[in-house]
């Protein structure tokens, strides 16, 4: 399905977020918000509270354990989250194309941060371009090229040598292929599990960390005056005691740095709320995780961490879409969005229960074929 066909135009009567007023919203024939009266509108919700299209912040649309899958299955998963609100993501490495997604009017739309930039023999088969440092800049420049603004490394992973984690990159290329990303206008994000990378990586100037459960007060402090965001994957640390266990004979340091990963990792992640750091929701779906966690995700942030149900959910819509440079509700915008029976910032478990989800103008019920 290409280009941008006429749509049924709609109306809706609820309570827009973050706003919280009770309004009413057109979308015309192009899908588009506005804020005319449109003739023949069906109306879809006169009730309700509605959000701006969820964000999954950190997914991976191609990729499952064993790597990348075809196009069946990458249908399957983007639509997954599609029907749990999810309507922008930003795929944090693929190592399949998945631009043909692009065509499609009934699917998400999707940021790609190109493929992961592994060291050679230090990440997960069948995932990333592993190279040697001598290398980095020049795949930055190719990874650039094959994402949509954003370029993923993999910041450390099990160095064999001492059994543990590790920096993948020396600091200075590190910074040298960062400053090289900034000139060809696109960020840079990393995984980052221990200590060591991330504190290196903020000090080079690197846009966004991921997972970071290796932040002390100094690297949150640190990230606060750059503005250097974090996607915590607070689902994806939930799995760290099993990883740990099925290391613990190979690599029993490795082990343990990681429970202790996993035992200060609130703290830390609240800590760096505290310093301000700008927080945002990604479930790291794909890979080992299925798709369409991302309400298990807002509400960790909330009940684990620590963040109000409001900026919760906030790190999962309107900041979200605000952070990759994508519009909220308003006139003009592609009609994204999600309606609720119920606030969702009461209990943040409604995001489990959409009852209708509108992607380009056109109306989903979910686990049903388009309304209209």
């Amino acid at each position: 399905m290409s280009g941008n066909p006429a749509v049924q135009p709609l109306h809706l009567r609820a309570v827009v977020l973050p706003d919280e007023e009770q309004r009413e919203l057109w979308v015309d024939d192009r899908g588009r918000v506005t804020a005319e009266l449109v003739a023949d509108a069906e109306t879809i919700a006169d009730r309700g509270w509605v959000v701006p299209g969820l964000v999954d912040a950190h997914c991976h649309v191609g990729l499952a354990a064993h790597g990348g899958v075809d196009e069946v299955e990458q249908e399957r998963q983007i639509s997954t989250d599609r029907d749990t609100g999810v309507l922008l993501l930003r795929d944090a490495g693929a190592p399949v194309d998945t631009h043909w997604i692009d065509d499609r009017d009934d699917l998400p739309r999707l940021i790609r941060a190109g493929r992961h930039i592994a060291r050679t023999r230090r990440y997960i088969r069948h995932y990333g371009e592993e190279i040697e440092p001598d290398h980095l800049v020049s795949e930055v420049e190719r990874q650039a090229a094959r994402g949509d603004g954003w370029v993923k490394l993999v910041g450390d992973w099990i160095e064999r040598e001492v059994g543990d984690l590790a920096p993948s990159w020396p600091a200075d290329v590190a910074a040298a292929a960062i400053a090289r990303a900034h000139e060809l206008g696109v960020r840079v994000t990393a995984h980052c599990f221990g200590e060591q990378s991330v504190a290196e990586l903020v000090a080079a100037g690197i846009d966004c960390i991921e997972h970071g459960t290796g932040i002390t007060d100094e690297v949150a402090a640190d990230m606060a005056r750059r503005s250097t965001a974090l996607v915590p994957t607070r689902v994806q640390i939930g799995n760290f005691p099993t990883y740990a266990e099925r290391a613990v004979e190979k690599f029993p340091t490795y082990a343990a740095h990681i429970r202790d990963l996993h035992a200060k990792s609130d703290a830390r992640l609240h800590a760096a709320l505290d310093a301000g750091v700008r927080v945002y929701a990604g479930t790291d779906a794909g890979g080992v995780l299925p798709h369409g966690l991302i309400a298990r995700e807002v509400l960790a942030l909330h009940e684990q961490v620590g963040m109000t149900a409001q900026d919760a959910l906030a790190s999962a819509s309107w900041a979200a879409r605000e952070w990759l440079g994508r519009p909220r509700l308003e006139p003009g915008a592609s009609a994204d969005l999600v309606v609720y029976d119920e606030d969702p910032r009461s209990d943040l478990r409604v995001l489990e229960h959409p009852r209708v989800v509108v992607l380009r103008g056109r109306a989903f019920r979910p686990g049903t074929p388009r309304l209209t």
